[in-house]
């Protein structure tokens, strides 16, 4: 559905994005992971047209380039940054998208009520988005994403800052919009959103591609050993690295009272630790 090829994107001496290269199959959700300044949200710029590259290509596949605006028409952006206005109502903002992206009269009605509902904000639809809550407005901004029902959305970090029951309706509306056939690009900082949601995941740091592939090919391949940990009275808590947990708890009860014992297995975040490292990027 969309392919990078050796993309490259430099801002002064900051090489951005260097010499990327990524797929994106139709109808999948990808996630795109890397740590604060990896070169997650330049990519989605550079994947919208938003953004020219220094070199390489954008295609969406079947329809061309992003530069193109026609070709932007099929794409749905939800950006990091909130992209509305606080002065207009929830209702007035969808409209306003609507029109630009060339909607007609009756069908800007009936999609702006579409989408307000699907989001869940029918209730407030009247309201400035001024008077919104973050979560509110991050809904707000991803039902702009979906005002001319496109085929791919491209997310970037939609569930940032935002309450536990918004997290929970955007989640359940990506769900539903794959469901739908639609090509999904899910930028995130949470391990266990992309675990849930992608189909494929690639990881990114520094502008170059890590590693690509399913959460369990990547656990496989990247997420090291199981870890045992082991309590026993008095000597505080043991942890055993370990190809086998199971055998390695049955070693630990016969060789003597143990308190508790737990098995921490590799995961998506062990993965992503690996591979771009401990250190804090502020």
């Amino acid at each position: 559905m969309l392919r990078l090829t050796q993309l490259r994107k430099s801002f002064g001496a900051l090489t951005a994005v260097d010499s990327l290269s990524l797929e994106v199959r139709r109808g999948e959700v990808f996630g795109l992971l890397g740590p604060n300044g990896a070169g997650k949200s330049t990519t989605i710029g550079m994947a919208v047209g938003l953004i020219a590259p220094d070199s390489g290509t954008v295609e969406l596949e079947g329809v061309g380039a992003p530069t193109d605006a026609a070709v932007r028409k099929h794409l749905g952006v939800a950006p990091q940054s909130l992209a509305l206005y606080d002065d207009l109502s929830g209702e007035e903002n969808l409209k306003f998208f609507g029109r630009v992206y060339g909607l007609a009269s009756t069908v800007l009605r009936d999609r702006t009520s579409a989408v307000l509902e699907m989001v869940g904000l029918s209730p407030r639809r009247k309201d400035r988005v001024g008077g919104y809550s973050g979560g509110m407005k991050r809904r707000l901004n991803l039902a702009v994403a979906l005002m001319h029902d496109p085929p791919m959305l491209l997310l970037d970090e939609p569930t940032a800052g935002v309450d536990p029951q918004s997290r929970n309706n955007i989640l359940d509306l990506v769900r539903q919009l794959a469901g739908q056939g639609r090509t999904i690009i899910y930028t995130t900082h949470y391990m266990e959103e992309a675990s849930r949601l992608c189909d494929r995941v690639g990881i990114i740091d520094r502008g170059r591609l890590l590693a690509m592939g399913t959460v369990s090919e990547l656990v496989a391949s990247h997420g090291g050993k199981s870890v045992v940990a082991v309590t026993r009275e008095g000597q505080g808590e043991e942890r055993i690295e370990t190809d086998d947990p199971v055998r390695e708890i049955a070693h630990v009860f016969a060789a003597g009272t143990v308190q508790g014992v737990r098995i921490d297995r590799p995961d998506l975040e062990s993965v992503f630790l690996s591979l771009t490292g401990r250190r804090l990027r502020d």
